[in-house]
């Protein structure tokens, strides 16, 4: 029902019992009532569904942007995994440098000279105590003969030398 004011001083009042509306006019009332309604319905129902995608929408780039996030926290873990075992290479090879030029100046002559005489109570040798032998210049190393056929008989050339009698 439609309430009217007039616009004076005072509204007129109108009662629902004293206005009577033919019938037709009623059911066109209502019929357009039920129309209203309905596009208001499917007005809500489209405004719903326009909410929940916006919502998807909105949880979606959450998502997304957790995901983005949890790689980039990730990727620096393993930076900084990297930078740590890279410094402790660096310091290794500090030490194994320290450790070569400590064994190259150990292997130096004068220490060990030194090494043998305080340490170890060595002397150098006297005159007396040198003893000169004199060998010949003969090699002394023999070769076995087995060693030596092998070769030979592996040469397929000499195979066929020796089958020709040359």
């Amino acid at each position: 029902m439609e309430k009217r004011y007039e616009y004076e001083t005072s509204p007129r009042k109108v009662s629902p019992s004293k206005k009577k509306i033919p019938s037709k006019k009623r059911k066109k009332e209502n019929e357009q009532l039920k129309r209203n309604k309905e596009q208001r319905e499917k007005a809500l129902k489209l405004e719903k569904k326009q909410n929940l995608k916006n919502v998807g929408f909105i949880v979606a780039i959450f998502f997304i942007l957790l995901l983005i996030s949890y790689r980039s926290s990730l990727i620096n873990e393993k930076f900084n995994e990297l930078q740590t075992t890279k410094n402790k290479l660096a310091a290794i090879e500090k030490t194994n440098g320290q450790l070569q030029v400590s064994i190259e100046s150990s292997l130096n002559l004068a220490n060990i000279e030194e090494v043998a005489r305080e340490k170890l109570g060595m002397k150098r040798l006297e005159n007396s105590q040198k003893v000169y032998i004199t060998l010949d210049k003969k090699d002394y190393i023999e070769i076995p003969e087995e060693e030596v056929k092998e070769e030979k008989e592996d040469k397929w050339y000499n195979k066929i030398l020796n089958f020709l009698g040359i």
